[in-house]
């Protein structure tokens, strides 16, 4: 079963305690918000009590000075809980964007210490769809729900204990009806989370396919196939529509059954204080007051419920969030003697990468084992066919797959270090970025120099191009030979800056033309020499002339 076709997970917990561990801005958002909930607790009855006052005053012939003061403290009542409604707003949008802010820093982080072997396994759309529109939906989660939530705590037994001080009938009439709208809102909220999830999982998928098919839409159209990949996406967005519509359904019965469910037993405390106004053993003002809080006091549990659904996308994306973040806790808690990875660099530039017997894993195979020395200022090319096992070679070495064997540099143990700390890589594929020539050759210095930039590109055989030239999603604008040449430019410009004594470079030439190529073998030859360590894997023959050693691999050696 795919990670997408997951059954949901349904979580008995109204706030995920995850939350507070993750975005420590939560916590100051929940005592802010308790605090705006009793004071507009305090509100609700000041105005019921305010409201009851002047209504019998006026029956009892109140003089009119005294009842326009009531009426005024009635209006600065009304003003000053739509000042508080503000507040909660205000401080929920600000928590809101804070906390998005906190665990997309926080995903970002634990996908690097995951690493690439993790991260290759995964639905990057899906991924992306949880970074991006499943964490905008917090705002609804931390504008309406949670404000909702802890008001609910806060302001039904406070109104309770203020309905049963002065009619203890009515207080054990809400007590008694109160639970009837939590247990349907369990139930219903237990059949909402299940459809909402099965509608964010469907929204994954419909990312994913057409993640997947614009990137090969090309290859699509040369065979023909481009309207079967459109028929997909079609199906799939179906599915999404109608997976939509049953939430949306569920979210108008659930509504109507908590509406229907608080309406009953108001009435029912509207009934029993109704007779006892008549027989008389209860006033007018004391029946007025209880009677103007009980709607008050069922109020915030109906919210709850509603707001429930507005907030359930958010809650399906945090999950997802929080599943992510605890992979990588785990992952990042060493075993007893172990070593973290570092991000410092682990010896000196002119020390020797040596692989002793190192036996890369892809999935149940185990690729034969590799033995090679690599001294700075020499060109190692690792030749073999198709399956052989170098390009998981390169990716061992990067962090994307896991080995078995010793692999140091300067005599360190590469497992102790981040893979940035010491190599620069191009793959076969360039994994070019939206923005300039420059910000992908650059990527990820913080001070770029443009001196070297150029110079990177001129040995990558790519100085015609503008650095300052604006490229699309994925390199758009640029050639594949281009393409090419630019993310070989970004592994040199690494190494230039000193942030990488080795480079690996995964079949550099073979978009390139015989002397494109020819130029860019020389450009290799020239970091080599002065004081580089490069691997190159290549098929072309021509590589052989700028190698030192030549490591060969079969892919009759990989075993099953």
């Amino acid at each position: 079963m795919s990670e997408t076709d997951a059954p949901p997970r349904v979580s008995s917990k109204p706030v995920d305690p995850r939350l507070l561990k993750y975005a420590s801005a939560s916590r100051g958002f929940f005592v802010a918000i308790a605090a705006i909930a009793a004071a507009q607790t305090a509100v609700i009855v000041a105005f019921a009590w305010l409201l009851t006052h002047a209504i019998t005053g006026a029956i009892d012939g109140m003089p009119r000075a005294e009842l326009a003061g009531m009426l005024g403290a009635l209006a600065i009542t009304v003003a000053l809980r739509a000042v508080l409604l503000w507040a909660r707003e205000a401080v929920a949008a600000r928590a809101a964007a804070r906390v998005q802010g906190q665990l997309r820093a926080r995903l970002v982080e634990a996908i690097g210490v995951l690493g690439p072997e993790w991260l290759g396994v995964r639905n990057t759309a899906a991924l992306a769809v949880t970074a991006g529109r499943g964490l905008e939906a917090l705002e609804a989660y931390f504008g309406r729900y949670l404000p909702q939530l802890v008001q609910t705590v806060v302001a039904t037994p406070l109104i309770v204990a203020v309905m049963w001080w002065q009619d203890w009938i009515s207080g054990l009439t809400v007590l008694l009806t109160l639970p009837l709208i939590p247990i349907f809102m369990v139930l219903i909220g237990l059949a909402t989370r299940s459809v909402q999830h099965r509608q964010w999982r469907t929204l994954q998928r419909l990312a994913s396919r057409f993640a997947d098919t614009v990137q090969g839409l090309s290859t699509l159209k040369v065979f023909g196939r481009q309207h079967r990949a459109a028929a997909s996406i079609e199906r799939v967005t179906g599915e999404y529509r109608r997976e939509t519509m049953r939430v949306l359904r569920v979210s108008f019965l659930s509504g109507f059954a908590l509406e229907f469910l608080a309406s009953i037993a108001v009435a029912i405390v509207a009934v029993s204080i109704g007779f006892r106004l008549i027989d008389g053993p209860l006033t007018l003002a004391v029946g007025l007051f209880v009677l103007l809080l009980a709607p008050e006091a069922y109020l915030p549990l109906r919210q709850v419920g509603v707001q429930f659904h507005a907030a359930s996308e958010g809650v399906a994306a945090t999950d997802d969030v929080f599943d992510v973040l605890d992979a990588a806790r785990a992952a990042g808690d060493p075993p007893a003697g172990a070593r973290a990875p570092s991000a410092q660099r682990p010896a000196a530039p002119d020390s020797l990468l040596i692989l002793d017997g190192v036996r890369v894993r892809r999935g149940d195979r185990m690729l034969p084992p590799v033995d090679l020395a690599a001294a700075p200022g020499s060109v190692t090319l690792i030749e073999g066919p198709s399956g052989a096992g170098k390009s998981s070679l390169f990716a061992a070495l990067r962090g994307a797959a896991t080995f078995d064997g010793d692999a140091s540099w300067g005599g360190a143990d590469l497992r102790a270090f981040a893979p940035s700390a010491w190599l620069a890589w191009a793959g076969q594929r360039p994994g070019l970025l939206t923005g300039s020539i420059a910000d992908n050759v650059t990527l990820g210095d913080p001070a770029p120099d443009p001196a070297t930039v150029r110079r990177a590109l001129d040995l990558a055989c790519a100085g015609s191009l503008d650095p300052a030239e604006e490229l699309g999603v994925q390199g758009a604008g640029l050639s594949g030979g281009q393409a090419q040449r630019v993310a070989v430019a970004r592994a040199f410009y690494r190494h230039l800056r000193g942030g990488a004594p080795v480079i690996a470079l995964d079949e550099p030439s073979s978009a390139l033309d015989p002397e494109t190529e020819r130029r860019l073998w020389h450009g290799i030859r020239r970091l080599a020499d002065e004081g580089a360590a490069v691997l190159l894997i290549s098929h072309r023959t021509s590589a052989r002339a700028i190698a030192d050693q030549i490591v060969r691999l079969e892919s009759s050696e990989v075993l099953a």
